[in-house]
């Protein structure tokens, strides 16, 4: 059986698009803003850090989520997401739907009585590939009436999708100019260069460099143990089945439910469960 072994990216080979190079560059405040702006063509007083790469958790057994950028400008939450790996629309859509549940869990005050309280927010995916139509570099949603689109309900939410491959004239030069730059495009628009000059100051930092393949030996210490924990849990299921699969035959033969215990070590309550399904 052969396996993928991963290999970690050098350091100097980081772009944008690699989700430990954005985080970096995004916690750059100047940086962070000015994206929002271009993008939503606003101007922000200032933007607040709530938290970079933040970890949302539901409560008990939820599925917690870690976000990328999350930031409160002039009283909106923005949450930013590089997404490399390239899902179906779908996917696409049902992710931003729990973001949004679990972001407005987060900033809902506990004891709030109004649920106008929460915050507009902003759910922007930068997807340096095609969606949808795959015709526009741009896509917007926010909830509208089917009868008549014109009705919107005025939730405060908004998902915005930027796609770098697309074919209409649709975003401003700034932001064509950083979706070409995720591509990995050469550019000369003035921000873009900013963020180029940014990451080139940022690789030549050897903290960075050694938090970075520290990062990455954790992670793949992670993934291996991930792997050994499947493989344990394989091996378990499997020998639960042929033991059930012992354990039918035997009482189909109706033997003595201590001997089937003895030979395939499920307990009695286990055995007499399957017994009640023959």
């Amino acid at each position: 059986m052969s396996t993928t072994k991963h290999t970690i990216k050098p350091w100097e080979d980081l772009t944008i698009t690699d989700d430990y190079m954005f985080k970096l560059v995004m916690k750059h405040p100047r940086i962070c803003q000015r994206l929002i702006e271009k993008i939503l063509n606003i101007k922000i007083k200032h933007i607040k850090y709530l938290e970079t790469e933040k970890t949302l958790d539901n409560s008990y057994t939820g599925k917690g989520i870690r976000l990328d950028v999350y930031v409160e400008g002039d009283n909106v939450i923005y949450d930013i997401e590089m997404q490399v790996q390239h899902y179906d629309d779908t996917e696409f859509a049902y992710r931003t739907r729990y973001y949004q549940s679990m972001i407005d869990n987060d900033v809902l005050p506990a004891g709030t009585k109004h649920y106008t309280e929460l915050k507009n927010s902003f759910i922007i995916f930068l997807c340096p590939f095609a969606m949808f139509d795959k015709k526009r570099h741009m896509y917007t949603f926010r909830n509208v009436c089917l009868q008549d689109t014109q009705i919107r309900l005025e939730d405060g939410t908004t998902k915005i999708f930027l796609c770098s491959d697309g074919t209409m004239d649709d975003v401003s030069p700034d932001v064509k100019a950083f979706l070409d730059f995720m591509k990995g495009l050469p550019v000369t628009n003035d921000f873009v260069v900013e963020i180029q000059t940014l990451i080139s100051d940022i690789k030549l930092q050897e903290k960075e460099r050694v938090s970075y393949m520290t990062f990455e030996m954790k992670m793949q210490e992670a993934r291996n143990e991930g792997k050994e924990e499947g493989l344990a849990e394989g091996l378990a299921e499997g020998l639960t089945k042929m033991a059930t699969t012992v354990a039918m035959n035997m009482l189909s033969k109706n033997e003595p439910i201590d001997k089937i215990a003895e030979y395939t070590g499920l307990t009695e309550e286990q055995i007499q469960e399957l017994a009640t399904k023959l």
